[in-house]
């Protein structure tokens, strides 16, 4: 059985290594029918996965080590970062969900809708008891764009832009290296950044967020 640290709670991000290697035959399967050409691509309705992604699964479980079996996946991207597409990403919080249809619900706005799909920015506090993860397919040593966090940045609340830079600057930074079958779990609303690949490799990563509620005022997540 997995378990997050202690710490997790107050640093906001662990790496758990090797804990896809059982499955990284089943996961590449799985994945070999999505595009490879696009930086990023929005998963929903991709039934081989699902298997990987409930909370018993070898990624699931990931989540469920700190949200409990009622983890589910929300929302999912896979990330192919290559020297035909090497960008940089500046330091933000992720402030969005993916629903199945828009409901006018109070503190839930604004709306946008990416890659067909409906998004919504809802309260701070849903997005506290969330958490991300990254399913590394590839190694991500340091010049191959790792993910950049400040840690403890999460507890801070929702970050103004103008605000950014000094809550960085006072959690400090860390460097996410991974290798291929290792897993990076984080808060959801932790500040995150990554800088363009200096060499270039494959770099893809499935992102997938978690939660373990269901969303009011009629609001229902799509899942992946």
């Amino acid at each position: 059985m997995l378990m997050a640290s202690p710490d997790f709670a107050t640093y906001g991000a662990q790496r758990f290594k090797g804990s896809l290697k059982p499955c990284m035959a089943l996961l590449e399967d799985a994945l070999s029918t999505l595009r490879t050409d696009e930086a990023g691509v929005r998963i929903h309705g991709l039934k081989a996965l699902s298997p990987l992604l409930g909370s018993d699964g070898c990624i699931g479980a990931v989540a469920a080590s700190v949200l409990g079996q009622g983890a589910k996946p929300v929302r999912a991207i896979l990330f192919n970062k290559s020297a035909e597409t090497n960008w940089s990403l500046a330091w933000h919080q992720d402030r969005t969900i993916c629903v199945k249809e828009r409901r006018e619900a109070a503190g839930f706005g604004p709306w946008t809708v990416k890659s067909g799909l409906v998004h919504v920015a809802p309260p701070f506090e849903l997005l506290s008891r969330m958490v991300t993860l990254r399913a590394h397919l590839d190694d991500v040593p340091s010049g191959n764009a790792p993910l950049l966090i400040a840690p403890g940045s999460h507890t801070v609340g929702r970050i103004a832009v103008e605000d950014v830079d000094h809550v960085v600057r006072q959690c400090g930074t860390a460097t996410c290296l991974a290798k291929a079958g290792d897993v990076w779990l984080y808060a959801t609303p932790i500040l995150h950044a990554s800088e363009a690949a200096t060499e270039p490799s494959s770099r893809r990563v499935l992102q997938v967020d978690y939660a373990a509620e269901a969303l009011p005022h009629g609001l229902e997540w799509l899942g992946v």
